[in-house]
């Protein structure tokens, strides 16, 4: 199994009370970590206001992340779970991505998205067009961000996008261009573009849901004629860890203290009970034992998040001292 790690970035509130001249090396030092140990892959988010609800505190932006990341580090991979096709034109996102991909030696990665965030795309002038449109955009977006990464050139008159001999140099330096990861679960359109396009899928790594998204994703192979096998299939983790499980309890509790003064008392019940009810929630055995039944799915790649990290590298050092050495 493959390993990636989340870095704080403020969307989920998580760089609240760090002090803006602090953010960066915050979230510089937990690449850092990664870069030095055993992850593959570092991951931003791509959003503009944070979540559970909109507020003032901090939301770094991603590509200008993806940028900083390529320059500080040597050795990991460096993606977003995912960009939104609706927030960038996507002949210049491809630029972006390649430029990236030169900065950092050839370790950018493209997650990439239809979009859900509805309040920060009106926020920011996107309008909301409906999920089939969102949809269609992420198709057409998909196939000019290939041609301008394997031919360096892209046309396509679209009926969401027109470019007419878009030039993309520096080409990326990855053969074939950044690697596609194509995430969601939407079974009749997003895992079909993921089938005909993607190296990589994201989707709901509970056990049934992913099953059934496994199967749906190998239909629409079948039908394409394309390769299930060759394509990764990966899910997103919050991690909460402990020794005992009272070192757990007590992990819970710091964050829900963190949180408190945050959101309101009911998005905070609703907010702790939805993470403390994960499947990486536990002792290093219990984790494995879940990552262990998940990759019997096919999951093989875990893209892990932990709340802590921006305050705390106790969760990231102890995950990756008992539990990735278990499972790769």
């Amino acid at each position: 199994m493959r390993f990636g790690l989340f870095v704080p970035q403020g969307w989920r509130l998580d760089l609240a009370g760090v002090a803006p001249r602090d953010q960066w090396s915050t979230m510089l030092a937990v690449a850092r970590c990664a870069d030095a140990g055993p992850w593959e892959s570092v991951w931003v988010y791509d959003h503009f206001h944070t979540v559970p609800v909109p507020t003032d505190e901090a939301t770094h932006e991603a590509w200008t992340l993806m940028a900083a990341l390529a320059a500080s580090t040597e050795r990991v991979r460096l993606g977003q779970m995912c960009t939104c096709i609706g927030y960038r034109n996507p002949a210049y996102l491809a630029k972006l991505a390649a430029t990236v991909d030169v900065i950092s030696g050839g370790r950018a990665e493209m997650g990439i998205g239809g979009g859900w965030y509805e309040h920060e795309w009106r926020a920011y002038g996107y309008g909301f067009p409906g999920v089939g449109t969102r949809l269609g955009m992420l198709a057409e977006g998909v196939q000019i961000m290939r041609q301008l990464w394997t031919t360096g050139t892209a046309t396509l008159a679209g009926t969401h996008y027109q470019v007419d001999g878009a030039i993309c140099r520096p080409l990326p330096l990855q053969d074939g261009g950044v690697p596609l990861w194509i995430a969601g679960g939407g079974e009749r359109k997003t895992l079909r573009i993921a089938a005909q396009h993607a190296r990589y899928t994201n989707f709901d790594g509970t056990p049934d849901v992913f099953a059934r998204k496994s199967r749906v994703l190998a239909d629409h192979c079948k039908d394409l004629g394309t390769d299930y096998d060759a394509i990764v299939r990966s899910s997103n983790y919050n991690v909460v860890i402990g020794e005992t499980e009272s070192d757990v309890a007590d992990r819970l509790a710091a964050i829900r203290a963190r949180y408190e003064p945050l959101i309101s008392p009911e998005r905070l019940q609703n907010l702790t009970e939805e993470l403390a009810s994960g499947p990486l929630v536990g002792t290093p055995e219990q984790i494995v034992e879940k990552l262990t039944a998940a990759e019997r799915l096919g999951m093989t790649y875990a893209i892990t998040y932990f709340p802590q990290a921006a305050y705390d590298h106790t969760d990231i050092d102890l995950f990756a001292r008992t539990v990735i050495p278990a499972l790769t």
